[in-house]
């Protein structure tokens, strides 16, 4: 007799894979059979709900080595000279669903987890170093704009437009979405970023601002408009399946990975709001300081286990790393664990996936759903105790901390003297776009408002991209035959 044998999920060994209990070949089901059941019942709870936004992606484990020496910035030990890390690293869209394209003109996710000796450290970003909104309050609108209707569930411009058009601090990333960044050749030929800024402390207690930069050694390829409306009708998995591929014949992708560094106090004076997600630091301020690189080297044993049920969170955080006054980082800390307790349960730290890998777990959190790890029974779930229990280590720990007025306002309230919506997205499209990708931009733009249907909103949109740059609004005007803002 065989030992690979068919079982129930409490290991009994079955009879059948193929027919169910009946009475006769012709007869009525029996609902004491309970392989059928069993079969049945784990079949209709084989998806946990998708990501409402990212929910189309995939991803790779890898390793960080550290090449330099940034320890005068951190003392992260992820960060330390020498240094080797596991890590995984998942790509995604943002507005589409499970099955849309993969190319699909969209903002790439761009999450990276290290399993670090300290715990586990997450960095979540995106292919460009900004964001639509600078505020979390907007998020669930921004999100459901990009969604579809209620009505028609249907994806709507208008709907797009009229909330961007509305949000004018969105203009420097709809810029990078409508040029070359929302079209990549692959995840492998994209930039990495934070985008968020976070804090650095280094042994002494010193304190810096940072911002992370993960550069493709591929290089970063754009995909041809007409190529990828071909291979999202004929290849919606084309990312996914690059990047398998790519792997599994030995062709590892590598990002370089830098910081820019700011001195604590200069975020006081610094002419742009170094905590807007909406703004870059320019490199002439803050140069790029290499930390290390990373190669992606191993594809995930099964998609669902290792990267449908990885959990990132920018509230996983290591001693010497800390987040910043940002006020989407700062929401995020919360909204992104809770979306994770939604989609996949209470205790979906203990999946393997999400595990710390190279460091211990000691936390007086126990019990609820799906829990299979605890402690022996003799360690206390409370604290203080005076039973040997875990106790927190202040020193160890090494928490960031900013200082603030105290004042309690809702407003988008600045003391920076280059602040402003536009001038960033005016600068990415006359300094750092060559005429090319200007005319591609056009092109794009021309597309997008012939899609449009309501008079206000193409208005708005005329105004919108003549705030980025007064030519670039004019010649649009022109084009699409419309009044000039």
């Amino acid at each position: 007799m065989s030992n690979n044998f068919s079982t129930t999920q409490s290991g009994a060994p079955i009879a059948s894979n193929e027919h169910s209990l009946t009475t006769g070949p012709d007869g009525v089901t029996a609902l004491h059979d309970h392989v059928l059941l069993e079969k049945l019942a784990a079949f209709n709870r084989e998806r946990v709900p998708e990501r409402n936004p990212h929910a189309k992606g995939g991803g790779a484990f890898g390793e960080l080595v550290v090449t330099e020496d940034v320890s005068a910035y951190t003392r992260a030990a992820v960060f330390q000279p020498g240094t080797t890390t596991e890590m995984l690293l998942r790509f995604s869209s943002v507005a589409g669903e499970q099955g849309s394209p993969d190319t699909w003109r969209d903002v790439r996710g761009y999450a990276l987890r290290f399993y670090t000796t300290e715990g586990n450290y997450d960095i979540v970003g995106n292919n460009t170093p900004v964001f639509f909104i600078r505020d979390a309050m907007k998020f669930p609108d921004f999100i459901h704009s990009q969604k579809r209707l209620p009505g028609s569930a249907l994806r709507d411009p208008d709907m797009q437009w009229d909330f961007w058009t509305l949000s004018p601090e969105s203009a420097h990333q709809v810029t990078y979405l409508m040029g070359d960044r929302g079209l990549s050749k692959s995840w492998r030929h994209l930039n990495g970023y934070g985008s968020h800024t976070y804090q650095w402390i280094n042994a002494a207690g010193d304190r810096f601002w940072v911002q992370y930069h993960f550069k493709s050694r591929q290089g970063v390829e754009r995909l041809d408009a007409d190529e990828a409306e071909r291979l999202a009708g004929t290849d919606a998995d084309y990312y996914r399946r690059d990047l398998h591929e790519a792997i599994e014949r030995g062709e590892l992708p590598i990002w370089d990975v830098f910081v820019q560094v700011m001195p604590y106090h200069e975020a006081n004076t610094y002419r742009f709001n170094p905590f807007d997600l909406t703004k870059i630091w320019p490199h002439a301020d803050y140069p790029l300081i290499k930390v290390g690189h990373y190669t992606l080297n191993r594809n995930p044993q099964n998609f669902f286990a290792e990267i449908e049920q990885a959990a990132f969170s920018p509230s996983n955080l290591v001693p010497g790393i800390g987040i910043s006054p940002d006020k989407m980082l700062m929401a995020r800390v919360f909204a992104y664990p809770d979306a994770q307790r939604n989609r996949i349960g209470t205790n979906y730290n203990q999946l393997p996936v999400n595990q710390p890998h190279a460091a211990e777990v000691h936390t007086n959190q126990h019990e609820g759903s799906m829990r299979y790890q605890f402690s022996d029974a003799t360690v206390p779930t409370y604290s203080p105790n005076s039973l040997g229990g875990p106790v927190p280590d202040v020193d160890r720990a090494g928490e960031a901390s900013w200082e603030t007025d105290g004042a309690l306002i809702r407003a988008a309230q600045t003391l920076h003297s280059e602040d402003d919506d536009f001038g960033q997205a005016g600068t990415l499209y006359r300094d750092v776009f060559d005429d090319a990708a200007k005319g591609r931009l056009q092109q794009v733009l021309i597309g997008q408002y012939s899609a449009l249907t309501i008079n206000a909103i193409k208005e708005r949109f005329i105004w919108y991209w003549t705030q980025v740059d007064a030519n670039l609004g004019r010649s649009l005007a022109v084009a699409v035959g419309a009044p000039a803002a």
